[in-house]
């Protein structure tokens, strides 16, 4: 087993492999989380007409999620001994997420739109929960943790669909 030694730690080779797995899968997850985090507080902003009360205070419900598992989901990366690039022109650069309109929107509008970038995520996640399967179960389970909490907030908001 080849190691790798810093004053403080001594990481085994394979662990650098599991680490650089994990950075692989949850790097997207984070960068695809603060987009949400940033495009959620745009959309809390900027919602008007129908049901404005129930999708603007929501809205910061998603927020806060995202920017709770993107939290989770880095401190997993950096305690791996990995850094983490969520710098705004990364995540500009690297999310999956659809471009969010400028402006006001209507509320069936601004719905749409955050589902859209909540299905973005989710694949993103679901990819990682896949991806980490074989490589490590405990990052595998931070990814399912925040799979739910994506699921959910995504049913809370497309249950505000009129259709």
């Amino acid at each position: 087993m080849t190691s790798t030694q810093n004053p403080t730690v001594t990481v085994a080779k394979g662990d650098l492999d599991r680490a650089a797995g994990v950075e692989r899968y949850l790097g997207p997850v984070v960068r695809d989380l603060v987009a949400l985090a940033i495009n959620g507080k745009q959309a809390h902003w900027h919602v008007r007409g129908a049901n404005f009360i129930g999708v603007h205070e929501f809205l910061d419900q998603v927020v806060a999620h995202a920017q709770d598992g993107a939290d989770t989901v880095a401190e997993r990366i950096v305690a791996l001994g990995l850094p983490v690039d969520a710098r705004v022109g990364s995540v500009a650069a690297q999310t999956t997420t659809p471009e969010l309109s400028a402006g006001f929107q209507q509320s069936a509008d601004t719905v749409r739109a955050v589902v859209a970038q909540l299905d973005a995520v989710i694949a993103t996640v679901y990819a990682a929960v896949k991806g980490l399967d074989d490589i490590d179960p405990v990052s595998q389970d931070i990814a399912i943790a925040v799979a739910q909490e994506l699921d959910k907030d995504r049913w809370f908001l497309f249950s505000h669909y009129a259709d």
